[in-house]
């Protein structure tokens, strides 16, 4: 029985990947050692983070005036770390509202000290739209606009950025991190956890304009961004066999046509399931069209009860991890870069066979 994994991350990694990381894992390049005890200030190690920076910026178009980091502690360190490092001249941020994470990252910005202008929020709506900006903003008042572009839980995305004026753009790109293109010029600073499209968990990659690094006063250092720019991301001991697995996904991603490549993938994958729900009289999505996420989609029937049995069913299939967050309720299925068409196509035939049952 083949198995697809719909988790929401940590997620599917790609076939050649996993099977590069199986032959290589006892003796990297030859070495006589495995990824699993390189040392970090090794020549080979250096290549490796190397490498991987030089793939992203390639695949990004990272313009030369950013600075591309590896950091640990997921979307959620940079959540402290943003405003610790960038919130330093009004000690006050704008942020758009727009689900769960948004709310994680204004509350841990206000833990520290940082006046959060909330500008729109779509709670009231269950969060099935997207905030938007309701009046102009300058950077006479705000050190920065937080947004996030797609939102795992709820199954939303910005596929067109809002209009921020002169503040700097600050996105959490974690969950369509180089799923669909975004111009790396647009944003101040990016950041992603790459456990759901780029990796396995571990690592957190930080795309920073240099005008906005600077000295900061009583920052941890395993968060500060100056200092991660002068020891190349190892300040301290890096996720070593995460960015190694990272470089290879990255490699991979350049053969399948790059960003856009894979965009156009997961705009055929997403549609085959959205069209199914929309003319399905089972189950149903309930997001905005024009709003809905690529890599993320939440559905679910009316009935609770038979919701779980959905889950429980199509776990059986091979079918795994379809259950929705506990926020939402009902089921999500979460398509990001290394889910294959074929994994879609297997939920869209089951789903189809279970309402004819039901």
């Amino acid at each position: 029985m083949t198995v697809y994994n719909f988790a929401a991350g940590p997620a599917t990694l790609p076939d050649p990947v996993i099977k590069q990381i199986q032959e290589e894992l006892p003796s990297l390049q030859g070495s006589g050692m495995s990824i699993l005890e390189i040392s970090h200030r090794s020549q080979m190690f250096d290549n490796i983070i190397n490498t991987a920076k030089q793939d992203i910026k390639d695949l990004m178009h990272v313009p030369d005036n950013y600075h591309i980091l590896f950091f640990q502690g997921g979307g959620t360190g940079q959540f402290a770390a943003v405003p610790m490092n960038l919130a330093t001249n009004h000690h006050r941020i704008a942020l758009l509202d727009s689900g769960h994470w948004a709310t994680r990252a204004g509350d841990e910005a206000a833990n520290l000290g940082v006046k959060v202008d909330v500008l729109d929020s779509t709670k009231d709506q269950h969060y099935q739209e997207l905030p938007h900006m309701p009046h102009a903003i300058s950077a006479d008042n705000y050190d920065y606009l937080h947004i996030t572009t797609n939102n795992t839980i709820e199954g939303t995305a910005y596929h067109q950025l809002p209009e921020h004026g002169n503040v700097t753009l600050v996105g959490d790109l974690s969950s369509n991190f180089m799923a669909e293109e975004y111009r790396v010029e647009d944003f101040g600073l990016i950041f992603g956890g790459v456990q759901k499209n780029l990796g396995p968990a571990g690592v957190t990659v930080v795309i920073v304009r240099d005008d906005l690094v600077k000295h900061v006063d009583h920052i941890p250092s395993i968060l500060n961004y100056e200092l991660f720019i002068k020891k190349n991301s190892m300040f301290n001991t890096p996720p070593v066999f995460a960015i190694y697995a990272t470089g290879l996904v990255l490699k991979w991603l350049k053969q399948q046509g790059g960003i856009a490549g894979i965009e156009a993938l997961n705009q055929k994958k997403s549609s085959l399931l959205y069209d199914f729900l929309d003319e399905s009289k089972l189950f149903h999505n309930n997001i905005k069209k024009s709003d809905r996420s690529l890599t993320n989609i939440p559905f679910k029937t009316d009935d609770p009860d038979l919701d779980k049995q959905v889950i429980a069913a199509a776990d059986q299939a091979g079918l795994k991890n379809l259950k929705g967050h506990r926020s939402v309720g009902g089921l999500r299925a979460s398509l990001y870069n290394a889910m294959p068409l074929a994994g879609v196509s297997a939920l869209v035939d089951f789903l189809h066979h279970f309402e004819k049952q039901h």
